[in-house]
Formats: structure tokens, sequence, C-alpha cells
């Protein structure tokens, strides 16, 4: 599979480590989450059949974060951004 890495261009995801749901990007709020949402945001994770959205790290490389937006049945992938894009879009600053 060939991640086109929005930086450095086309990539093997041989270099790359899957790390899951990018939802692990919109972590609780230490200051108000309880722990019932910590419980929900460390176990429970969507297994679409799909479009997905995923964690990927460039460990073979400039060891970035990226979101990659991948089909789960094909394999096809239609978008990859940078991880910190995507969280600052949602607010976060990290």
């Amino acid at each position: 599979m060939i991640i086109d890495h929005p930086l450095l261009g086309p990539r093997d995801s041989a270099e790359f480590v899957y790390l899951g749901d990018a939802a692990l990007i919109n972590r609780p709020d230490p200051e108000t989450a309880t722990p019932q949402d910590w419980h929900d945001y460390a176990y429970l994770r969507d297994n679409p059949a799909g479009e997905h959205r995923e964690l990927w790290w460039h460990e073979g490389g400039d060891r970035s974060w990226l979101v990659v937006t991948r089909n789960t049945l094909t394999h096809e992938i239609s978008k990859v951004e940078i991880a910190r894009d995507v969280a600052r879009r949602m607010g976060r600053s990290k």
C-alpha cells in the first residue's frame, strides 16, 4: 500500500506504524473528564467496513503523524493529512 505523504510524496506503508482510529486526537479534557470519558476514550473504537480515518506514524522517515482516510475493504486511500493540522482544526493546540 502506498501512502502519499503530504510533505514527502508517495511512500511505502512499510515505513509507517498504524496506530488506529484517528478519533484518538480528540482526547477528553483532563479538567472536566469523568472516569467514564477516559474509559470510552481508551477502550471504545469504531471498526467500520468502509471509509475510516486512521492515525499512522512515519517511523521509517520524518517521524510525522498522519491522518489517513482509507477504505478498510479495498485499502484505497482517499486523503492523507498531517495530524497536527487536523488537531488544530479541531481546536487542539497539540
